[in-house]
């Protein structure tokens, strides 16, 4: 079977499906391995169905099978969840989008059910009851799944925040001890050039003291050698 003919049967297939249970935009691709091999995708946009011969790149998910696969999918003879279950097919990303693809299917495949004009009464008016038993089913599995992806996305988002909380204490204890321990080293820094500030001003000023008395005792020495002198500092006697 040729890549067109398979987009052919399933845009046929999708024609008339009733997609009254999707309440929601829904985009597909789809990638045909073995005989036909090529992409396509299939769309729920406005209560209509579009089946078209090119990629899908922002699809909820991705399709990887046979085109004897999801040609039956199509026409409703298989349902995807079943064949993704038993390994006959592939997908990618949104596994929960599967249950809704499926409301396609089961919607178009209980319309068909109820066709024939064979019935008798009796069972026509069964029909409808029956109908809407598997419509609210399948809308309460749906309501169930949506509230169970609500709350595992409500709790990834407590994790996420208290992993966030986490690390932001984490980093705040990690700046304030690199902090207290740069203001301890420059406190010590400043200490040690305080320190060898003074010494050196100590120096300094001592420096000049030394200088006159050692001046003092050369005058002092050289008076005493002189005869007959007193040192300039001796004492007068009265």
């Amino acid at each position: 079977m040729k890549y067109e003919e398979i987009v052919a049967k399933v845009k046929k297939a999708y024609a008339k499906a009733d997609t009254a249970l999707v309440d929601e935009h829904l985009a597909v691709q789809v990638d045909v391995t073995g005989e036909g091999e090529g992409a396509f995708y299939i769309e729920v946009a406005d209560g209509k169905i579009n089946v078209e011969p090119w990629e899908y790149l922002d699809h909820d998910f991705k399709i990887q099978c046979t085109a004897e696969e999801i040609i039956a999918i199509a026409e409703g003879k298989k349902k995807l969840g079943a064949e993704v279950e038993s390994g006959n097919v592939y997908i990618s990303r949104n596994f929960d989008k599967v249950a809704v693809f499926d409301l396609i299917v089961a919607k178009k495949s209980a319309k068909k059910a109820a066709a024939p004009k064979a019935e008798k009464k009796t069972a026509k008016k069964a029909a409808p009851k029956a109908e809407k038993k598997t419509a609210e089913k399948k809308v309460a599995k749906k309501d169930t799944a949506a509230a169970t992806a609500k709350k595992e996305a409500e709790k990834a988002a407590k994790a996420a925040e208290k992993a966030a909380k986490k690390e932001a204490e984490k980093a705040a204890k990690a700046a304030e001890k690199a902090a207290k321990k740069e203001a301890e080293k420059a406190a010590k820094a400043a200490e040690k050039a305080a320190k060898k500030e003074a010494e050196k001003a100590a120096k300094a000023a001592a420096k000049p003291a030394k200088a006159v008395k050692k001046a003092a005792d050369k005058v002092e020495a050289k008076d005493k050698k002189k005869p007959g002198r007193k040192p300039k500092n001796a004492e007068v006697k009265a």
